[in-house]
Formats: structure tokens, sequence, C-alpha cells
């Protein structure tokens, strides 16, 4: 890890590029080979258009990497039994590989019932019961994106997972457990810290790998890091029209050896996992 004077800070565009043609070079040899490319489905419900423009840069995510994308839009007037039977007619489609139900949703449309409904095999956000099993058992499956990102992060950034302490501050559903399980499933020594922790400045000043997921602007300060520790910022807050993370990420720099930006940090790597969630997807579907 690099010296605590010496702070690196992630670039992840340039590591989701990086990434993105690693599978854009997978997805021409099925095409050398002559098979169809991948397929995702993203389903909108509603005119959201922060949504509409997730969903856009998803498409032409796909698009660069050679994958082939569908868009299925609902009104916002629908209701859960629409959503539904939406997911259901993907869910069937033989040229469908992965489904994506982009969040929020409406009222009265209940995001955990659309994620049961999706078929575990297509669900490439990785959010179905059938998924969280498989990663909390450490077996093959579709993990989330976001986690699976952090991951790749430190991976490519060679920081040492064996044997570190990582402390993970948030326990959500989709970024705090999982990120969890996938350090634990490494061998590092995982503390889960959330609004009850004890002393939770001194518990991430532990941290080896520190991972702020809570949606709190900066809560984590300098002296609550350990010099030389991998922070990993997933937070997204926006304070006076400016985005920043739930890290002072200038207050870390020369304190931390790696931290990652509020913007193109962290984020870049989730689209970039979600796209080899649906390369997982197509290979396990078609046999390829």
């Amino acid at each position: 890890m690099s010296s605590p004077r010496d702070t690196v800070v992630v670039d992840g565009k340039a590591l989701s590029q990086q990434i993105r043609g690693e599978l854009a070079e997978e997805v021409r040899k099925l095409a050398e080979a002559g098979r169809r490319p991948p397929c995702l489905a993203v389903v909108l419900v509603g005119d959201n258009p922060a949504s509409a423009s997730y969903i856009k840069g998803k498409r032409r995510a796909c698009a660069r990497v050679g994958m082939q994308s569908v868009e299925r839009d609902l009104p916002a007037s629908a209701g859960e039994a629409d959503v539904l039977a939406l997911v259901d007619e993907l869910n069937r489609d033989d040229s469908i590989d992965g489904i994506l139900v982009q969040l929020p949703l409406p009222d009265g449309v209940s995001a955990t019932a659309v994620a049961r409904a999706v078929d575990p095999a297509k669900d490439v956000d990785g959010l179905h019961p059938m998924n969280s099993g498989r990663l909390l058992q450490g077996v093959p499956g579709l993990y989330p994106c976001t986690p699976m990102g952090i991951i790749e992060v430190l991976d490519r950034h060679e920081i040492p997972i064996e044997g570190a302490h990582a402390v993970v501050v948030g326990r959500s559903e989709i970024v705090g457990k999982p990120v969890s399980l996938l350090l634990l499933h490494r061998h590092a020594t995982v503390t889960i810290c959330h609004s009850r922790t004890r002393d939770l400045p001194g518990v991430c000043r532990e941290a080896d790998i520190l991972v702020a997921a809570v949606g709190r602007a900066r809560m984590i300060q300098p002296d609550w890091v350990k010099p030389g520790a991998a922070v990993i910022d997933v937070g997204v807050n926006e304070v006076d029209g400016k985005l920043v993370g739930d890290v002072d990420f200038d207050g870390v720099q020369g304190i931390a050896g790696l931290v990652t930006p509020p913007r193109g940090g962290v984020g870049p790597m989730t689209i970039t996992m979600l796209l080899r969630n649906t390369l997982q997807a197509y290979r396990e579907h078609t046999g390829a």
C-alpha cells in the first residue's frame, strides 16, 4: 500500500474503461463464433428524470461493449400488478439474458416484490433472495453490482484483502451487507458498523480497508482514518449544489493510502459490474 504521504486517488472512469474493454473483447469473440450478443432489458416505471438519465447511461454502456439493450417503459400510474406482469413477460423471453428494474419505483409498487419476481438467473442487480443466499454461502451467483465494483477496485490496485481488517459503515441490502460478505469470503476480518455502533470513530481507525456507505455527507473525518488505509466512499450526497461523499475527501489526503472520489470513483464501476453480470447471465443461459 502507498505511503500515507502519497494518497492514491482512484480513477474509477479509467478503471471502468479498462474492464469494459475486456468485456468488449469477450463479446467480440462470441460474435466471431456466430453467437448472438448478450441482451439486457431495463424497465422504467414513471418519468423520473434521474432514472431516465441512468438508463440512458446503461444503454450507451451496453452498446460500447457490443451488448444489446431493450427498454420497457411503464407510466407512473402503473400498479404493482402491471410491473409484475412485465417482469414475467421478460422472464419468459428467451432473447433476454438480464433484467434490471430501475429504482426508485412509484408509491404502491413494492421494490421487494418486484425484485423477488425477477428470474434469479436474469437478476443482474443481484437482489433476488436466491442470489442473496448464494452470496451468503459463497457459491457462484449474480451478486450486487456496487459491492463487486468495490472488490474490483481493491484488486486492481493490489490492496491486500486476506487477513486485513475491513470496516464497513452501513448495513444496507444493496451495499453494506453484500460487500461485507464478499470481503469475508476473501478472508478479511470484517466489522459492520451502523447508527448504534459504540465509538464509531475508534472502530474506523482500526480499519485497513474502510468502506463508507451510509449517505451522510462527510461523516468519515480525517482522524477516523488509519494512516495508509484504503478508503472506499460509496456515498452520494449533495451539499450546496456540490456532490460530496460520506468521507471528507480533501481531509483524508495524505492520510489514506488510497481513496475513491465522490465523483468518478465507485459509480462507474457499478455500471461496469452490471455489464459483467449480464455477460455472466448470458453464458449460463446459453451455455456459451
